[in-house]
């Protein structure tokens, strides 16, 4: 009887991240969305930073920082639970896609078989299908006796 493989998709964008798996069964998609819960809390709150001054315009892009921090946030997500997955694709928009990849450890970088460049946060799983069965193998069915 053949291992089966444990697949691990990461869809993520620069404030959410879906981590998806194919069913053993059928490869039906299944996900989980998360976000990082500070950010969580602060947008249920409608907390904004107090110290910023909206007349100046600030001296770096604290909205580019956010995503930066959100994709490192997600690497570590990904370092921490790398004994849940056996292999590892990676889709996000070309700049959060680099920050994941820069920040995996050496194990879950070892696990990553592909990585598409393209925002695919707000796709639903029915309509990623398409974008990532490339790397999805084929169920495998005992022969009937």
């Amino acid at each position: 009887m053949s291992k089966h493989l444990k697949l691990l998709f990461v869809v993520a964008d620069g404030g959410h991240a879906r981590f998806i798996r194919p069913g053993e069964e059928d490869n039906t998609l299944h996900s989980s969305s998360r976000v990082k819960p500070e950010d969580a809390h602060k947008a249920a709150a409608g907390q904004h930073d107090a110290g910023t001054h909206h007349a100046q315009a600030p001296t770096h892009d604290p909205h580019g920082q956010e995503k930066e921090e959100f994709a490192a946030w997600v690497a570590k997500q990904l370092n921490d639970d790398v004994a849940a997955y056996d292999e590892l694709v990676v889709v996000a928009p070309v700049h959060v896609l680099n920050v994941i990849r820069k920040d995996l450890n050496n194990v879950a970088a070892a696990k990553v078989i592909g990585t598409l460049a393209k925002d695919l946060g707000k796709v639903s799983d029915h309509d990623l299908w398409p974008h990532i069965k490339e790397w999805v193998r084929p169920v495998h069915r005992e022969p009937l006796l």
